[in-house]
C-alpha cells in the first residue's frame, strides 16, 4: 500500500500517455482537452484521504471512515481508493453498497468513467449471472437483503474490500448484517458532521423521537469502522469546502408567516375544536402538526409564492433557477406541486403546462428516472427559453426523503425546507444539496451569447427556511445531550414520511394566511454552528481544566500555550490541533493559541478579522509617526492605508516591492503602479521597513 496517489491517479487510467498529447503539452489548448477527455484530478484533500488510508493499512487497521462534505467527491476518491486496492493486490474484487436505487446507477457510470480502461464495473441486479467477471460490483444493501440473499449466493471471501457509500444510512438496522457477512477490507463514507454527535446510553429505556434514532445510527456507523472515539481515518468538512474554495455556504431566507409563526410558538396555534356530542375545546397545534394533523391550504400558497418570488434566477436565461421542495409527506408533496404549476403558468403563460414543477416520491411512477434526468438537464424537456442553453424545462423538484441523500445536481441555485426538521443529518444532508459549484457556461451552445453572460459562475444559493429549521440547529437544539435508541419502527415507504394521523384531533384552516417576516442572511466562511461544533468542544475542555484556568488568570500565556499542546492536542479521542481548531473558528487569517485561549475564556469579546486588525495596526502606525507626517498628507492617508495594508497581508506583493520589480505590478490585480504612485514618495520605504519592524505578519497569513 505504498504506492504513490498522485493527483493524475484516476486519469492514467482514464486516458493513458494524457501528458504525451498535444492538447495537453500546449497549455492553451489543455483545459479544452481536460474538457473534452472529461479528465478527473485528484484535488489535494483526496490525495490525503487516500494516504490516511494508506496509514492505517500499514498500522494494521482494516476498517476506514471518510467523513467529507457533500460535494466534494466521495465518489471520485472511492474510485482512488478501489484503484488503489486492486492495482496494489489487496483486493481482488470489490463491493460498493448504497441504500437507493438513483446512487446505484449514479456509482456505476462514475467507475466505468473513471476506471473502465483497467476494471470492469457491474451492478449486480443487471449481471446477477456474471458478476464475478467485474472486479466492482455495485448493489443497493436491500437487494442482498431480500430473501437473505446475500448468505444463499455469496460466499464471505467473494469481496476483499466492501464499501459502504453514505455510511450512517447504509449500513443501519438490518443492512449491517450484509456488511459484516464480508471478510476483509471495510471502507465507509459519510457526508455527517460528527462534531456534535455523543454516546448514548443503550442500558436506558428509550423514546420515538426521530433525533434520537439518528443519532444513535450515526454512532452505530463509527464502531462498525473502528472509530469508537467519533474521529474518523480523514475528515474534510463543509468549512474546509468553503475556505478551499470548492463549496458554497448559503443565503438563508427565513420566511414566516402568521401561522407557522404560532406553530412555532410555545403556545402553538390554539383553536376550539368539536368536543362530545356539543361542546368544544381548546387544542393547540405546533409545528410538527402541519401537514399531519394541521392542514392550511393558504400557507402552502404563501410558501410557494414567496419561494418563486424571492429564488434566485438563471443566469442565462433569467428562469426559475433549478431547485428542490422537501415536503412533509407524499399528499403534502402533491399539493405543493400542483400550486407552484399554477403559479408557474400565471407567470409564464404557456410556457411550461404543469411542467415547471414535478411531484418525485416513492408513489411516482420512473420518480427514480426523474432525479436522473433533473440532474441531466431533461426532466420534461430541456431548452425551453434558449434553444441553445440545455437546461431542463422542469425547475423544481418536490419531494420528501428521495433526494436528501448523495444525488448530485451542482445547477440547483433554490432549495426550500416546507416542513419542520428535527434530525441534524437530515438538515445537513438537505444544505448539501446546493453547496457544489457550477459554471452554467456548461450547458450553453452559442459562443457569441457566452460572453455577454455577466455572473456565469454560481457563488451563492438560497435556502429557504419556512420553519425556522436554521434557527433550531443554531439556537435551540442540545448538541450535548445524550440520547437514547429508539424502539424500532415499521418499515415506511423510505419517504421520511409518519402513518397516518387518526381523525380525531385534525384541523383544516381555512381562512387566509400572511407573510410574517422574511430576513435573508449570507453565510459566511465560520459557517452554522451544526458546521462549527468542533470548536465548541474544545471550548468546553479548557473551560473544565483547573490547571488552564489558572494559567489564564496569572497570564502566564507561555505556560499555558505549552500546556494545551502537551495535554489537549492529538490525543485519541478528540485529535484537537491547532490548524482544526484555526478551521473550525471561521476567521480569515491565522489565530495564535494565545488569541484563542483569550476568546474562551471571555478576555476578547471575539475574534478580530483581518482587515480589523490591519486597520489596528495602520492606526497604530500613524500614531507612531503623526509628527512627521505633513499637514497636505492628509488626502494621501488612504493611498497610504491601502499601501500599508497590501504590504503586511500580501508575500506576493512584499517580494516585489522588497525586490524593486516594480514592472510587475502593471499585471498585478491587487495593487498596481498607480496605487504605489498614489503613495507619497517618502512613506514608499518608510511603510515597509516600519511594517518588518513592528507587525507581526505570521497573523496574516
Amino acid at each position: 500500500m505504498t504506492e504513490t496517489v498522485g493527483r493524475d491517479y484516476i486519469v492514467q487510467t482514464q486516458l493513458p500517455g494524457y501528458d504525451k498529447e498535444a492538447g495537453w503539452l500546449n497549455a492553451d489548448e489543455r483545459s479544452a482537452f481536460i474538457a473534452k477527455n472529461k479528465l478527473r484530478f485528484l484535488r489535494n484533500y483526496q490525495r490525503k484521504a487516500l494516504n490516511a488510508i494508506q496509514d492505517a493499512v500499514a498500522e494494521g487497521s482494516t476498517r476506514f471512515l471518510c467523513e467529507m462534505a457533500t460535494g466534494t467527491g466521495k465518489t471520485l476518491t472511492s474510485a482512488a481508493v478501489i484503484k488503489l486496492f486492486l492495482r496494489t493486490g489487496n483486493a481482488r474484487r470489490v463491493l460498493f453498497l448504497v441504500d437507493r436505487l438513483e446512487l446505484e446507477d449514479q456509482a456505476a457510470k462514475a467507475f466505468k468513467d473513471y476506471l473502465k480502461n483497467d476494471y470492469a464495473t457491474a451492478i449486480y441486479k443487471e449481471r446477477r449471472d456474471d458478476w464475478r467477471k467485474a472486479e466492482i460490483v455495485v448493489t443497493t444493501v436491500q437487494s442482498l437483503l431480500f430473501n437473505n440473499k446475500y448468505k444463499r449466493l455469496f460466499s464471505p471471501t467473494d469481496f476483499d474490500l466492501v464499501i459502504s457509500d453514505e455510511a450512517h444510512r447504509s449500513i443501519g438496522g438490518n443492512a449491517r448484517a450484509v456488511f459484516e457477512y464480508f471478510v476483509g477490507y471495510k471502507l465507509g463514507l459519510t457526508a455527517t458532521p460528527r462534531d456534535y454527535l455523543k454516546s448514548f446510553d443503550a442500558s436506558k429505556p428509550t423514546t420515538r423521537d426521530p433525533r434520537e434514532q439518528e443519532r444513535r445510527l450515526l454512532l452505530d456507523t463509527y464502531r462498525t469502522f473502528g472509530c469508537d472515539s467519533g474521529q474518523p481515518t480523514f475528515r474534510y468538512s463543509l468549512l474546509d469546502g468553503v475556505k478551499d474554495g470548492f463549496l458554497i455556504n448559503p443565503v438563508v431566507v427565513d420566511a414566516r408567516t402568521d401561522i407557522t409563526t404560532k406553530l412555532l410558538s410555545e403556545q402553538g396555534y390554539a383553536v376550539m375544536v368539536p368536543a362530545g356530542d356539543e361542546g368544544q375545546q381548546e387544542q393547540s397545534f405546533v409545528s410538527k402538526d402541519f401537514e399531519k394533523k394541521f392542514f392550511s391550504q393558504a400557507t402552502n400558497e404563501l410558501f410557494c409564492q414567496t419561494f418563486m418570488k424571492n429564488g434566485l434566477r438563471d443566469p442565462v436565461t433569467g428562469e426559475f433557477g433549478k431547485g428542490l421542495v422537501f415536503a412533509v409527506s407524499q399528499s403534502h408533496a402533491a399539493k405543493l406541486t400542483q400550486t407552484l404549476n399554477e403559479l408557474a403558468d400565471k407567470l409564464w403563460p404557456g410556457k411550461y403546462q404543469s411542467d415547471f414543477a414535478v411531484q418525485v416520491t416513492s408513489s411516482v411512477p420512473d420518480a427514480q428516472q426523474y432525479t436522473i434526468n433533473f440532474t441531466n438537464n431533461n426532466l420534461l424537456g430541456s431548452a425551453n427559453f434558449n434553444a441553445l442553453y440545455k437546461t431542463s424545462k422542469a425547475r423544481v423538484c418536490v419531494t420528501v426523503g428521495m433526494m436528501t441523500t448523495g444525488y448530485d445536481c451542482p445547477d440547483i441555485l433554490n432549495l426550500a425546507l416546507m416542513r419542520p426538521v428535527y434530525s441534524p443529518s437530515d438538515f445537513v444532508q438537505i444544505k448539501g444539496r446546493g453547496t457544489r459549484k457550477h459554471n452554467f457556461l456548461e450547458q450553453l451552445f452559442d459562443e457569441d451569447l457566452k460572453p455577454l453572460i455577466n455572473e456565469p459562475e454560481k457563488t451563492r444559493f438560497k435556502f429557504f427556511d419556512f420553519f425556522a429549521n436554521c434557527e433550531y440547529f443554531e439556537e435551540k437544539f442540545d448538541y450535548d445531550e445524550v440520547l437514547r435508541l429508539p424502539a424500532r419502527a415499521s418499515e415506511g415507504d423510505g419517504q421520511g414520511g409518519e402513518p397516518p394521523p387518526p381523525l380525531a384531533g385534525v384541523y383544516e384552516h381555512t381562512g387566509a394566511d400572511a407573510i410574517h417576516h422574511v430576513a435573508e442572511q449570507q453565510i459566511g466562511y465560520e459557517g452554522m454552528k451544526i458546521d462549527r461544533m468542533f470548536f465548541e468542544k474544545f471550548e468546553d475542555q479548557v473551560k473544565a481544566d483547573p490547571t488552564l484556568q489558572q494559567q489564564v488568570e496569572n497570564e502566564q500565556w507561555e505556560q499555558a500555550i505549552d500546556y494545551v499542546v502537551s495535554h489537549l492536542f492529538d490525543k485519541p479521542n478528540d485529535h484537537f490541533n491547532l490548524d482544526k481548531l484555526r478551521r473550525a473558528a471561521g476567521v480569515d487569517r491565522r489565530l495564535s493559541l494565545k488569541e484563542i485561549l483569550q476568546k474562551i475564556f471571555g478576555l476578547i469579546p471575539y475574534f478580530k478579522s483581518k482587515d480589523e486588525l490591519l486597520e489596528d495596526e495602520f492606526q497604530e502606525f500613524l500614531l507612531a509617526n503623526q509628527s512627521r507626517l505633513a499637514e497636505d498628507q492628509g488626502a494621501a492617508v488612504l493611498a497610504m492605508k491601502y499601501f500599508f495594508k497590501a504590504y503586511a497581508s500580501d508575500a506576493a506583493l512584499r517580494a516585489i516591492i522588497d525586490g524593486k520589480r516594480f514592472g510587475e505590478l502593471n499585471v498585478n490585480p491587487a495593487f498596481g503602479v498607480g496605487d504605489l504612485r498614489a503613495v507619497p514618495p517618502e512613506w514608499r520605504q518608510q511603510i515597509p521597513e516600519y511594517v518588518k519592524d513592528y507587525v507581526s505578519l505570521n497573523q496574516f497569513m
